[in-house]
């Protein structure tokens, strides 16, 4: 037996940083209440964790915060590329990549794209958009203690600011504490991986000059190759702020304490190449840069997401996202199986799915960084060695081959060497622009509160009306749309209208179950001789019901 606690809620989250704010808002979306509790004072001042990739727009988009981020994110919406050069005064250097999307044609694949928006600007809207939906975020909160039972898991937190504790008892906990997460070592559960990549100091700093000297070139991040003083330059604002990644090297003996301002100085304007260039420091803090994925993402009724279960490389920007992505998993489980609607099995799920992506996708961001030759990285062999190459499809092409999936196929890669978004079980669903109760919406936009079923008018299997009667008869919320009633394909530009059946690997007698996270769930090519079986069979499975 448990005492009573101060404060019950369904699920305590811990961390209030990209992660665990996008926990709260995908949670407070589904209408699930939560507490949060960070002990830090605040989101985060520094510059960093730039990169969301088109896959976490797409989430963000759904969750109503697409505009409120390109608002954040507008100083730098017209920066694109990497730029590898030895010194940045003249013309000297080469684009590794100019524009993250030439020619527009990621516009085939999703309703919006990617998003330069550094962590201190988009978790404030993280944390107003979690707040407005009225989840409960206290900062400078701490989690000291944790024990789960059968039942729950009752937490200790302490306030900061008052020295005073209280108890909290929820259903469910969400660490998303960071890579050296004290909820993971309490739980004993290990980490596999190559280890420590390499270390770098990150420095903040002012210069007036330095958007002369950088002049038309708006690239995201230049890597600067002297050999006596390489590192990173990310603009902030193109004009006058400015961060510098120096790279650290502790492994021989180089202590923080030898980073001063007058080192930090005389390396900025080596790397640049500007001896005369006004470098007015504004901040400095230290990161390692790691390979590792957590031997599980879960105990019991603990579960952990971001850092915490995995660190990557920054080459790509796929750790923040990744984390975001482990979220948005995680919370419509968490949604399911509080609402009534699924099995407790579904959230074991949350570890078969997200574990694979990590350890596929951690591998591919270390062969990005052997590409792109990152500054301050010397790999040891076998590290990096991976499958190279575009990133489109490690962002967006990933697959879950088990889990809360039926009939996947469990011999694909986790990460295909090509990106194939064709209504496979287990892959991101397709998207079409589609005329629905008068607006133009994605198929994406379909996604996020219920289960989908997509079936056609012209089916002589009765998919539309099986699906209201399982809904009725069982409480899931499976919605059912069918294309040539309520969903209309909108043509593109002097080109025919794309057939919803063939983009989603279906035929008009067939349909397609599309999960709240937009992940194809299941899809038939036949009808059925009694659709409503089916469908009750299929979510049984799928929902790891009774």
């Amino acid at each position: 037996m448990h005492r009573e606690a101060d404060h019950r809620v369904p699920v305590l989250i811990v961390g209030g940083s990209l992660v665990g704010l996008s926990t709260s808002l995908f949670l407070g979306r589904l209408g699930v209440p939560h507490l949060l509790v960070e002990r830090h004072s605040g989101t985060s001042h520094h510059p960093r964790g730039r990169g969301n990739n088109v896959r976490t727009m797409e989430l963000l988009r759904t969750a109503g915060v697409e505009d409120a981020v390109k608002d954040a994110a507008a100083l730098l919406a017209d920066n694109h590329g990497i730029l590898q050069t030895p010194t940045l005064v003249g013309d000297a250097g080469e684009w590794l990549f100019k524009h993250i999307d030439p020619g527009g044609g990621m516009a085939r694949f999703s309703p919006t794209g990617w998003c330069l928006c550094s962590q201190n600007d988009l978790e404030p809207v993280l944390l107003d958009s979690a707040r407005a939906l009225g989840g409960d975020l206290r900062y400078s909160h701490e989690l000291e203690t944790f024990e789960q039972d059968a039942d729950g898991v009752t937490a200790t937190v302490r306030d900061r600011a008052t020295d005073e504790r209280y108890t909290v008892r929820a259903d469910y906990l969400v660490a998303a504490d960071g890579p050296r997460s004290p909820v993971r070592r309490a739980l004993g559960i290990g980490r596999s991986g190559p280890g420590d990549l390499f270390a770098n100091v990150s420095v903040t700093f002012r210069s007036k000059l330095l958007a002369d000297v950088v002049g038309d070139r708006r690239f995201i991040c230049c890597y600067l190759t002297d050999p006596e003083a390489d590192g990173a330059l990310l603009p902030v604002d193109n004009k006058e702020h400015w961060v510098f990644h120096a790279p650290w090297h502790p492994e021989h003996g180089e202590s923080l304490d030898e980073f001063t301002e007058e080192r930090l100085q005389r390396h900025i304007r080596r790397a640049i190449g500007a001896p005369d260039l006004d470098v007015e420091i504004t901040g400095k803090a230290s990161w390692r840069a790691a390979e590792r994925v957590a031997d599980a993402y879960s105990a019991g009724r603990v579960f952990l997401a971001g850092d915490s279960v995995h660190e990557m490389s920054p080459t790509g920007a796929f750790g923040s996202n990744t984390g975001i992505q482990d979220a948005h998993n995680l919370a419509w489980k968490l949604a399911a199986v509080l609402g009534g609607w699924a099995g407790p099995g579904l959230l074991d799920t949350y570890d078969t799915e997200r574990r694979p992506v990590a350890t596929a996708t951690s591998a591919r961001a270390s062969a990005r960084s052997v590409e792109h030759s990152h500054p301050g990285f010397a790999p040891a062999p076998g590290i990096g060695g991976g499958k190279r190459g575009g990133i489109l499809n490690v962002v967006l092409g990933y697959r879950y081959l088990r889990g809360a999936v039926v009939g996947a196929d469990d011999s694909q890669d986790v990460v295909p060497d090509a990106l194939r978004l064709t209504g496979e079980p287990g892959t991101r669903a397709p998207h079409l622009w589609v005329r629905h109760d008068g607006a133009r919406v994605s198929t994406l936009d379909l996604y996020e509160r219920s289960l989908v079923l997509l079936s056609d008018a012209r089916s002589t299997a009765d998919w539309h009306t099986a699906a209201r009667r399982v809904a009725e008869t069982t409480g899931i919320p499976l919605v059912s749309h069918r294309f040539g009633t309520d969903l209309t394909v909108e043509a593109p530009p002097a080109a025919p209208a794309p057939d919803w059946t063939e983009a989603h690997g279906t035929t008009p007698d067939g349909a397609v179950l599309v999960r709240p996270d937009g992940f194809v769930a299941w899809r038939t090519r036949t009808t059925a001789p009694d659709p409503e079986a089916t469908l009750r069979e299929t979510l049984t499975t799928l929902l790891r019901t009774p």
